[in-house]
């Protein structure tokens, strides 16, 4: 079993994941692994950051695919017997103008941004060692969702107490409700990717509290963040932001030191813990 330390970035080989990976090779002392659904276009992208003297590694990783996820959850264990930074970056999102059903929209969105980000969770939380970091990338489209949310909504999204299968009804019912076309009377904001933000964002401080309750001595530290507006496929081309500058934030909370306390379940933006 190796002892080198290793680091996780989910749906890498491009955007803001690619450029997570790329600062890692550069920054983090250890492996680092860029995980792809697509096999050939994850070692496409390892090729391309070869190329430029850096050495990530590839694991075939589909986070809709439970199979998938043990599969990389299994490898790490018995490589690494656990795992040091985790970084949950893969997400979709429709564009603007696509014509594909709201409640389509709604389903397919929250399967991958919420269900499959918990998943991976569920699944690579245990492995985390003492001192690991944990990034989830969220967005502020998941803040100002919530703020077009019902009062009823904001109090449930906003509060301390809130378990992880509460939040997977409130994920489910928005599903729900886009189908019955019945969303914006019981208080919803009509956008999925918006939605989907604010369970990764919640999601986020119910695994910090957990971790506390659960692993309160071992200094990890969990938090979601936003990287920002970035030139992507899912953003388009007129975004302001680089990848390389979207990395920073989620590369900052991926390697903050081994003594640092805090930040700890929170939303940061530009290294800046946000209100929520």
């Amino acid at each position: 079993m190796s002892s080198v330390p290793v680091a996780v970035v989910t749906g890498s080989n491009k955007g803001i994941g690619f450029a997570i990976v790329r600062a890692l090779c550069k920054q983090f002392p250890g492996d680092v692994y860029l995980t792809a659904r697509n096999v050939s276009n994850g070692q496409a992208a390892v090729a391309q950051l070869q190329e430029e003297g850096l050495r990530p590694l590839f694991h075939q990783l589909d986070i809709d695919d439970l199979q998938s996820i043990r599969a990389l959850r299994d490898f790490l264990k018995e490589k690494y017997g656990g795992l040091d930074v985790l970084v949950n970056n893969a997400g979709i999102a429709f564009k603007a103008q696509d014509p594909t059903p709201f409640s389509v929209q709604a389903e397919v969105t929250l399967k991958t941004n919420f269900f499959g980000t918990r998943d991976v969770c569920t699944e690579l939380l245990p492995l985390i060692k003492p001192h690991g970091r944990v990034v989830n990338v969220s967005s502020m489209g998941g803040s100002s969702a919530l703020e077009r949310c019902s009062p009823e909504l904001q109090q449930k999204f906003r509060s301390d107490t809130i378990t992880e299968d509460e939040l997977v009804q409130l994920m489910t019912k928005f599903v729900e409700d886009t189908k019955k076309n019945v969303h914006e009377k019981e208080g919803w904001p009509s956008t999925a990717y918006g939605v989907s933000k604010i369970g990764v964002t919640v999601l986020s401080r119910i695994q910090a509290r957990v971790l506390n309750e659960q692993r309160g001595g071992e200094h990890i530290l969990l938090n979601a963040c936003c990287p920002g507006w970035v030139r992507t496929d899912l953003a388009g081309p007129k975004a302001p932001r680089s990848p390389d500058e979207g990395a920073e934030t989620p590369v900052y909370l991926a390697l903050l030191p081994s003594n640092a306390d805090a930040p700890h379940g929170q939303f940061v933006f530009d290294k800046k813990v946000m209100p929520w």
